[in-house]
């Protein structure tokens, strides 16, 4: 059994973990590599590779060199243009994390996110929903050099939140990420939005999985 209280910083991953929106992404991405690219990549495909950075996805799709600096960013924000759009209207938190997140405030946790995500995306999400102020730390796909399952991501959260990795909680969706949680020393609750439990069994960090965050959850440090 684990205990919330044992831990002094929550660190989010964004897409699929504070907000259901993976779908959006996935036909994003295949909009784009097929449609615009001439792929022939099913959505299991697509899900699969859909991590790290924009230009690392295009890459692992088409290869190292098909593709300029200019056309990477390109194709990265007609991407990213897109999915805003179709998801706006669906724009919401998971159920509970609205509570969840000013409990965790109330007890004293710090908190950050830590996402892949390019920083007008992560703006979409927090000013979106009005949730800045619950979030001492954001480190997006722009502020590190190796993508998850490197654990750079989650290690400069901590950073910036002068926290020890090991007193450290991840909130993630994708196995990758779990791993990049892992690599970094930390513990990590998986929610089941995208990947089911199976696809974690390889990793030894996750504590618990969750459909949502509305959890009998009871913070008492001050």
């Amino acid at each position: 059994m684990y205990d919330l209280n044992n831990f002094k910083a929550f660190i989010f991953d964004l897409n699929g973990t504070m907000i259901n929106d993976m779908e959006y992404h996935t036909k994003g991405w295949l909009h784009v590599v097929n449609e615009e690219l001439g792929g022939n990549f099913s959505y299991e495909q697509v899900k699969k590779e859909m991590y790290g950075k924009n230009s690392e996805v295009l890459r692992r799709f088409f290869g190292p060199d098909r593709f300029t600096e200019y056309e990477l960013n390109d194709l990265s924000e007609e991407k990213e243009r897109r999915y805003r759009k179709e998801f706006l209207p669906k724009l919401e938190l998971l159920p509970g994390l609205d509570i969840f997140l000013q409990k965790a405030k109330d007890a004293g946790i710090k908190m950050a996110i830590a996402s892949a995500a390019i920083p007008s995306n992560i703006d979409f999400v927090l000013d979106g929903l009005h949730i800045r102020h619950y979030f001492g730390a954001i480190v997006s796909a722009h502020d590190v050099i190796e993508s998850k399952p490197h654990p750079e991501t989650f290690l400069k959260a901590a950073q910036l939140l002068n926290i020890t990795p090991a007193d450290c909680l991840v909130f993630e969706d994708a196995p990758k990420g779990a791993e990049a949680a892992l690599n970094a020393g930390m513990k990590t609750i998986v929610l089941t939005t995208t990947h089911q439990a199976g696809e974690f069994a390889y990793l030894n960090n996750i504590i618990a999985y969750w459909e949502d965050y509305k959890q009998e959850l009871s913070f008492s440090r001050s």
